[in-house]
């Protein structure tokens, strides 16, 4: 680019007004919500909910693990609830539902009271006390889980919603050389209500009972909503957006209207049969799978991580965790580098993101040394998951922007949502995985003066006579025994370190191969015309 072109740019872009970057912001603020959402579990299961309902480290993967298949097949569904809504309707839908299924989690103590006894009108203090009475703890643990699964469920559905018409929203007000920096800006409140939940959730839970948690952060949604309704509008019927800035919006259309062999875009449906007939859909579908679990892994896992491997309790893990997600707000980097190809290097906005995908592909690796080196202090790890997170989310910003690049605006929900039925379908492997997994390795890998733990307590090889033990014993579960032999004086070595080395090794290869599968299924750039 000319100089004199620079010039021109940067005075046009003066003019044609700033009216998109309100309804980025208004994006921004939903991903926030969302994300703070299905972070309140995570925060209070294991301080406050587990020792209320027995759960462990299963009955929690169990819960997560079936909220990612129902945010993935919602997913599906919520592009094309998304495409026929349209945009508003489709967006207030989706955070109404969420907002509902939020504070839903907050009565589940009392349902799990009545059903179990028959106390219904109870308080959430009752509640606990009944609870605590009851002698069957399988029946509080199934009873409790399946009521946490149900309220998983509705947030899920709703917040399904979130990314389809967020994307869908960034293609009406952003040209195709804008989009992956307004996705990274919008994708950043991921970050930001990760980054706010461990300074306020668990300080709610503990000033307030966990239920509260639920409540207040839940009732967000229903603030957002009427922003929504007063500030969103088609940018062609917004009285906000200038002329100039509808033309710049609007400039790849404008392009590519003038083109020899152009043909306008249909508004007909897109089947879902149709958008599986193009390698496209294929290769987003296979990226979102390969990653988007690694992101829930860290989200959902990293307080139980410190919990288990350093022994913090939620307000410990606080500052830990608020630095891990400020080191994730680099990624806003992730929406600025294809730019960066495109206008400085010349490359096609497909070439640009791919380029700066597998750069950020290459971040991911330093989760191998996570577990290693964590010896010298818990900040290691802190630091490098933080790291990989804003590696995550400098992909994602840059996969999600490759729909636009290569479909109809038409189609770009319904593919949004196919990809994120495939991400959903690996974060459900992912945190399944990883619940079996570290209660596997915790049971039959941790060793008591290096001896094996079901050697020298042979109680643990049946639940039964394992229930009596840590009654006996004055414990809820086996990492609190674990912890108790480490007080007194004991060489405890905790098998689950074990465990999360590995999960680790899988989060750090995944991008690679993700983007490797992407490239060799669309080498360039290939937009759809036909669809």
């Amino acid at each position: 680019m000319s100089q004199k072109d620079s010039v021109t740019t940067s005075q046009s872009s003066k003019s044609i007004g700033k009216y998109r970057w309100s309804i980025c912001g208004l994006l921004f603020f939903a991903t926030t919500i969302n994300y703070l959402d299905r972070q309140v579990l995570s925060l209070t299961w294991k301080d406050f909910i587990a020792p209320e309902f027995h759960w462990t480290n299963s009955d929690y993967g169990d819960i997560t693990a079936l909220f990612s298949i129902f945010y993935a097949v919602s997913l599906l569904f919520a592009g094309r609830f998304v495409d026929w809504l349209d945009t508003k309707k489709g967006f207030l839908w989706a955070i109404g539902i969420w907002s509902i299924g939020a504070c839903l989690h907050a009565f589940c103590g009392i349902a799990t009271s009545g059903i179990i006894t028959g106390d219904w009108f109870v308080g959430f203090h009752g509640s606990k006390e009944i609870i605590s009475t009851v002698q069957d703890t399988a029946l509080v643990i199934n009873v409790s889980v399946a009521l946490f699964i149900f309220a998983r469920f509705v947030l899920a559905v709703g917040e399904a919603g979130n990314f389809p018409a967020a994307i869908k929203t960034t293609a009406e007000y952003f040209p195709k050389k804008d989009r992956a920096f307004a996705t990274s800006i919008f994708n950043a409140g991921a970050t930001v209500g990760a980054l706010a939940a461990p300074v306020t959730i668990p300080f709610i839970a503990k000033s307030f009972g966990w239920e509260m948690s639920f409540i207040i952060i839940g009732a967000l949604g229903f603030i957002w909503m009427g922003f929504w309704m007063f500030m969103y509008d088609k940018p062609e019927n917004h009285k906000n957006v200038s002329a100039e800035e509808l033309a710049y919006i609007q400039q790849d259309d404008i392009a590519e209207s003038k083109l020899e062999n152009f043909v306008p875009e249909t508004s007909s449906k897109v089947s879902l049969k149709e958008c599986f007939k193009y390698k496209q859909t294929w290769a987003f579908a296979f990226g979102k799978f390969m990653t988007d679990g690694v992101w829930w892994f860290f989200l959902f896992w990293t307080p139980a991580y410190l919990s288990s491997v350093y022994g913090m309790d939620s307000t410990e893990a606080a500052l830990p965790l608020f630095v891990l997600y400020m080191i994730t707000l680099l990624s806003i980097i992730g929406g600025w580098l294809p730019t960066y190809f495109v206008e400085k290097k010349g490359m096609n906005p497909y070439e640009g993101r791919m380029r700066s995908m597998l750069i950020f592909a290459f971040f991911p690796l330093l989760a191998l040394a996570a577990q290693p080196l964590g010896y010298i202090s818990y900040w290691v790890p802190v630091i490098i998951i933080g790291i990989a997170g804003a590696a995550h989310q400098s992909w994602s910003a840059n996969i999600f922007t490759t729909v636009g690049d290569m479909f109809p605006k038409k189609a770009i929900a319904t593919i949004t949502g196919i990809g994120g039925l495939a991400g959903g379908i690996g974060s459900t492997i992912i945190n399944k995985g990883s619940g079996v997994l570290f209660d596997f390795t915790q049971r039959n890998w941790s060793t008591i003066n290096g001896q094996p733990l079901l050697e020298k307590y042979p109680q643990f090889q049946n639940a039964v006579t394992e229930k009596a033990f840590l009654a006996e014993r004055g414990v809820g579960n086996l990492e609190d025994f674990l912890k108790s032999l480490t007080t007194a004086g004991e060489n405890v070595v905790n098998g689950i370190n074990t465990g999360y080395m590995i999960i680790f090794s899988i989060c750090a290869v995944s991008y690679l191969v993700g983007w490797l599968v992407m490239k060799s299924l669309v080498p360039k750039y290939s937009p759809i015309k036909n669809l």
